[in-house]
């Protein structure tokens, strides 16, 4: 993935909405209705919403949230033709990365790199239980060997290099540079920091993702899960996706907007590794924290926006600023979608612009 995180693209005026401004951050219930938020109460045009949402559809989403202060401001739904083929008359990669539905007939994918920042959330947790210590050596947990760099220089690799993306290795996990003197984006290498959690807790990564991550977030269709593509494979980087939903994910991203609370249960309390996860983590690459991609210092939008992001555009949007989270599952959109659908969602949520327009159903 590059560097310049696509939220540069989101050249967003959005305002901070004084109709709501005091409404405090809702927590929806494990069970029963989620509560919505009128888009016109908020100052958003609906019609233009509306035609935000028609965009994303159009551009393969299969699912898309967005929450405003915990509350659904829009939600929507598409089925996606499971016929169509890649452009180069491939079979269609999306659909091997479908698990089931759920209870209400929503798409459970596996949402590819998006997990990088639940993992990186689940080592604060093992931290702060004191199972591990982000400055520990990997093979510490792992062991020696665990690695293709010669002992010397895989000995100096610890956690932290895994979660920064500079571990000094290369997808195969061989030797390239010293730990922490470049940065590369590696799958390999993070999906170790899992097996790290995992070792360190003794607990298999699905059991301590749902005792410490997922039921106290009432994330229900949400687990690890063997790609079918490698079910045969014994050790793979890429053998267990996050399978989730677009609700569970937006829950996840209430998480992180009320600053690791869930209602009044602490679930990330080392508030300090938090911060450190959504800041720049290091001078090699501004743009990325503890597997988290950030703002990277732009000057058109929220300087504390952050993302999940992963494959055929899977997204999960943080804007503390202004209290919005985004998610956005499917298959891979237009080059341009982002550009487009966040001009289009500023559109939408510009008051000033939408003073006197007469939306639907006024």
């Amino acid at each position: 993935m590059k560097n310049l995180l696509i939220l540069l693209t989101l050249h967003l005026a959005l305002p901070l909405f004084a109709a709501d401004e005091k409404s405090p951050l809702y927590f929806p219930p494990a069970e029963g209705q989620w509560e919505k938020v009128d888009p016109a109460k908020i100052g958003w045009n609906p019609a233009k919403l509306k035609e935000a949402l028609d965009y994303a559809g159009k551009n393969k989403s299969s699912g898309l949230v967005i929450l405003y202060r915990g509350r659904i401001l829009a939600e929507q739904y598409w089925p996606l033709n499971p016929k169509e083929k890649t452009a180069a008359g491939q079979p269609n990669p999306y659909f091997h990365m479908r698990f089931s539905k759920n209870a209400t007939g929503s798409t459970i994918e596996d949402v590819a790199s998006v997990q990088k920042s639940i993992t990186a959330m689940l080592v604060g947790i093992a931290q702060h239980k004191g199972l591990l210590k982000i400055s520990d050596p990997v093979h510490k947990h792992l062991g020696k060997g665990w690695s293709k760099a010669p002992a010397e220089a895989e000995t100096k690799i610890t956690i932290r290099h895994l979660i920064t993306m500079s571990s000094g290795l290369n997808p195969r996990l061989q030797y390239v540079a010293p730990a922490g003197t470049k940065w590369l984006y590696n799958t390999s290498a993070y999906s170790r920091a899992l097996s790290c959690v995992s070792k360190a807790a003794m607990i298999d990564a699905n059991e301590l993702t749902k005792k410490w991550l997922t039921k106290p977030l009432g994330m229900k269709d949400s687990h690890w899960a063997v790609r079918p593509s490698q079910k045969s494979v014994r050790t793979d980087a890429n053998r267990y996706g996050f399978a989730t939903t677009a609700r569970d994910l937006a829950r996840f991203g209430i998480l992180m907007l009320a600053n690791g609370n869930w209602e009044k249960k602490n679930v990330i309390e080392d508030k300090a590794y938090l911060k450190a996860a959504i800041s720049p983590s290091t001078k090699l690459n501004p743009s990325y924290g503890y597997l988290w991609w950030l703002n990277g210092g732009s000057s058109v939008s929220p300087k504390d926006m952050y993302a999940a992001k992963g494959k055929l555009g899977r997204r999960l949007y943080v804007l503390p600023t202004h209290q919005l989270v985004i998610t956005r599952l499917g298959d891979q959109p237009s080059s341009s979608f982002n550009t487009e659908f966040f001009e289009r969602l500023r559109a939408a949520s510009n008051q000033q612009k939408n003073r006197g327009t007469k939306t639907e159903g006024q």
